[in-house]
């Protein structure tokens, strides 16, 4: 073990949260509707798999650009070689037109602002080694994304400091909470680089009013530190209030060409709004030229390849198939979310409202045993080991009360999730069976208790009687 380095032997990665245990869980004994009926039913994965006929059907109608040629001559011989990291240019002006596009052109993106990277986790971790060090923190709203404790900071050295948000305002960030954080990583000795939120939110499932965005860009423009925001659900809002990038709220500011406007930047990527996180394709936009070269360079250690800049150059150019899957994508997320929720509440289960997503934001705090931490895991376990289904407990996100869990919808038939609420049911009808038996012995020991003590009170008082006779 001497021979290998700090990080190797470090704890420092996160894969021990209960988030990624549910994962491990869930591989050992996948659900299969023929194969394994009776498997854990995967709904900790935020995974759009709902519009693969709509990139299927594209991909038939476009053959050239699935074997990689032009004007039906093959460049796979150009496209195989070699590519310098700063991408393709047909791919990258696809990309700030799609990104412009989900955001109804209210903003529009230069492609010599962009770095393309292997999905989101490497622009997450690619803008924290250009912004942060060891010593340095990040603010964080809780409840946030578990994989960003992995992403922030395992190999950046750069922590990590919640911005404590709670159920009474709906999770919202406020002004407090957030000079709260910024004096708690003071009294750690760290110093404060920026804050870094998901809009729309993971594991919320919400966007972030105007209220909140504002109050952010007037916090990091009176601390004078970065703002990062994470818009990698921004095409999967499917209602109201409808998404606003923090690129809208500065530019309605004018904010341009202000030294706030260079400490600004977008996290964005393919694998929610398109659903497809196998082909790693994520990207950074900042208005700071500096951060753009240093990331431009450190892209070379995670480049998104040749072939697939290609073929998405060509799908996301034809802007009648892009305005008909984001039309289509948000009608389906809205109705299987719909379907979520109508089976949690079936289940006796509330959820908070949301607009966006993959996932809802689940209240299971009623089938705790006790308000604490250790209660939620012990549920957890029982949902996983006993229901059969892996969503992800709150804590596991940071959460700072005990019984919410993030349960994800999209990544699975239509079916499967009506099996995965016909046993949530099930197991919250045994709950309340278990919970009234249980209470039923408790009036009944109380009962007989009284009867007992009234007995013995009685005894007492004849015995009294016949010894004074």
């Amino acid at each position: 073990m001497g021979l290998l380095s700090r990080k190797v032997t470090c704890n420092s990665h996160g894969q021990d949260s209960s988030y990624f245990l549910g994962w491990q869980e869930y591989e050992k004994n996948p659900y299969d509707e023929v194969k394994n009926p009776k498997g854990i039913i995967q709904m900790g994965l935020a995974e759009n798999q709902l519009c693969f006929d709509l990139l299927e059907s594209w991909l038939a109608k476009n053959p050239d650009a699935v074997s990689f040629k032009r004007e039906e001559q093959s460049i796979f011989k150009e496209l195989a070689l070699f590519q310098d990291y700063h991408g393709l240019p047909a791919f990258k002006k696809a990309l700030v037109d799609f990104m412009a596009e989900i955001r109804g052109n209210k903003v529009s993106f230069d492609t010599d602002h962009l770095v393309l990277t292997a999905g989101a986790t490497s622009a997450n971790e690619t803008l924290m080694f250009c912004l942060a060090e060891k010593g340095d923190a990040i603010l964080l709203p809780t409840p946030y994304y578990p994989g960003f404790d992995r992403d922030l900071k395992w190999r950046t050295g750069a922590e990590i400091v919640p911005i404590q948000c709670s159920s009474s305002n709906g999770f919202q960030i406020t002004e407090s909470a957030l000079e709260a954080a910024y004096q708690e990583a003071q009294r750690k000795n760290l110093r404060v680089k920026g804050v870094l939120v998901t809009n729309p939110s993971n594991p919320l499932g919400t966007t972030m009013s105007r209220n909140e965005l504002d109050l952010l860009v007037n916090f990091v423009t009176d601390k004078e530190i970065h703002l990062i925001s994470d818009e990698i659900y921004s095409g999967t809002v499917f209602s109201s209030p409808a998404f606003v990038s923090i690129m809208e709220v500065l530019k309605d500011r004018k904010l341009e060409n202000t030294q706030v406007w260079e400490r600004v930047h977008v996290v964005y990527s393919l694998s929610k709004d398109l659903g497809l996180p196998g082909f790693r394709v994520g990207a950074i936009y900042s208005n700071d030229p500096i951060v753009v070269a240093a990331a431009t360079k450190m892209s070379s250690f995670g480049l998104v390849s040749s072939q697939t800049q290609y073929l998405l150059s060509a799908m996301l150019s034809d802007k009648k198939f892009t305005k008909e899957y984001i039309s289509k994508n948000h009608k389906r997320l809205q109705k299987r979310q719909n379907k979520l929720v109508s089976g949690l509440e079936k289940a006796g289960i509330s959820c908070l409202e949301s607009n966006a997503g993959l996932f809802c934001w689940v209240d299971m705090r009623h089938l705790l045993s006790s308000n604490t931490f250790e209660a939620e895991m012990e549920l957890w376990k029982r949902i996983v080991y006993d229901v059969k289904l892996n969503i992800s407990p709150g804590s596991s996100c940071h959460c700072t009360e005990p019984g919410w869990f993030r349960v994800c919808f999209a990544n699975m038939s239509e079916d499967t999730l009506k099996l995965a609420m016909q046993r949530l049911k099930s197991f919250v009808s045994s709950i309340s069976i278990d919970n009234q038996t249980h209470q039923d012995l408790k009036n009944m020991r109380k009962k007989n208790r009284t009867k007992w003590v009234f007995r013995l009170s009685f005894q007492s008082f004849h015995d009294r009687e016949q010894g004074e006779r």
